[in-house]
């Protein structure tokens, strides 16, 4: 029988219940904050805060010798209004590198961004409910991002890439054995991220009736669950043609029918596969850049840019919420199309000597 859930949907159920064995093991009443949060935050916004607070209040029973005497799980809420602004600096200090059960953890500057934005949520929850009268985290500043410049592909890089994945040339004798079975895949999947910018959660998550060649559309389910279709030309639309008659002819596993890419075992392909699949083929064209399924968001992006000027257009097809993302990530192009504007008015005409 086919599964009539789609991909999203089974990731969302995935996160809630992974996200409710972690809730498990924090205090009583971190439910209540799960609880309040779920109509404005995702279902992996959610698992990544309990892993977060997990965390937090593990250093809490660690390093407090009041709180050590109970169990996580008994720790009672007032606690929250005994914690000063010095404890949550300690706890950010302590997350830069940590061991727990024979393994080492790191965060940069990224990793403690997110787990101070998970413990002001949390604090402003219980505050704003009046549930606790101090609101310590509030005080403590998010740390400052220094930003990354973009990698991303060339115009002669993009095309080496495709034309890797095509002839398979520079692939290893053990690769080269797949090669042969996923060419047409690869060849499609790679020339979709490219040809249109979407993530590759949304890309592993297509199913083949979301793909509509009369308008050379697919539908795609964005961060935040909604709904939104997006265009793509003739050589996306060719690529996908190609695989899609070989589609046709395997059998997916039960549970798989609807999956547009599916792996070398039949099962609807997941995020590691395409990023390895990235990296395999990346490799081979470019070493110095390290590409990812990302890098190749970033790379339509400012092509998109870079030939329509159009900010607005770019946030919208790449599904930005907010513009200001946008242009913090093709700053640089901006920059350039600026210094262009510079010289494009002229006050008077030049007299020739």
């Amino acid at each position: 029988m086919e599964n009539s859930k789609n991909y999203h949907d089974e990731q969302n159920n995935l996160n809630t219940m992974r996200m409710r064995e972690v809730v498990a093991t924090l205090p009583s009443f971190c439910k209540q904050f799960f609880r309040g949060i779920q109509e404005y935050t995702s279902s992996r916004t959610r698992l990544a805060y309990a892993y977060d607070l997990r965390v937090f209040f593990e250093f809490l029973h660690t390093e407090n010798p009041h709180l050590s005497k109970y169990e996580i799980t008994e720790i009672p809420l007032s606690v929250l209004d005994q914690i000063t602004r010095e404890d949550i600096e300690e706890y950010m200090d302590h997350v830069t590198y940590y061991s727990k059960d024979g393994k080492e953890f790191t965060n940069n500057e990224r990793g403690k961004k997110r787990k101070l934005s998970a413990l002001k949520s949390f604090y402003n929850y219980f505050f704003c409910a009046e549930l606790i009268k101090t609101n310590p985290a509030a005080l403590v500043p998010l740390p400052k991002m220094h930003e990354k410049e973009i990698i991303r592909l060339d115009a002669d890089e993009v095309a080496m890439l495709l034309d890797q994945v095509e002839e398979g040339d520079q692939l290893t004798k053990g690769q080269m054995k797949y090669h042969s079975k996923t060419r047409l895949r690869d060849v499609a999947l790679l020339t979709l991220l490219l040809g249109t910018g979407i993530r590759v959660s949304e890309c592993v998550g297509l199913d083949i009736d979301d793909v509509d060649f009369k308008n050379n559309g697919i539908k795609i389910r964005r961060k935040g669950g909604y709904e939104a279709v997006i265009y793509f030309g003739d050589e996306v639309a060719d690529a996908l043609h190609d695989y899609l008659e070989k589609r046709c002819h395997m059998i997916p596993l039960e549970g798989h029918e609807k999956a547009l890419f599916l792996s070398i075992q039949n099962r609807r392909i997941t995020v590691r596969a395409v990023e390895n699949l990235v990296k395999k083929y990346a490799s081979n064209v470019t070493g110095l850049k390290k590409i990812t399924p990302h890098k190749l968001r970033s790379t339509y992006g400012t092509a998109l840019y870079r030939e329509t000027g159009d900010i607005y257009l770019v946030a919208d097809v790449l599904g930005h919420k907010d513009v200001n993302t946008t242009r913090k990530h093709y700053a640089a192009i901006e920059d350039d199309r600026r210094r262009k504007a510079a010289n494009a008015v002229q006050l008077r005409e030049k007299h020739h000597q």
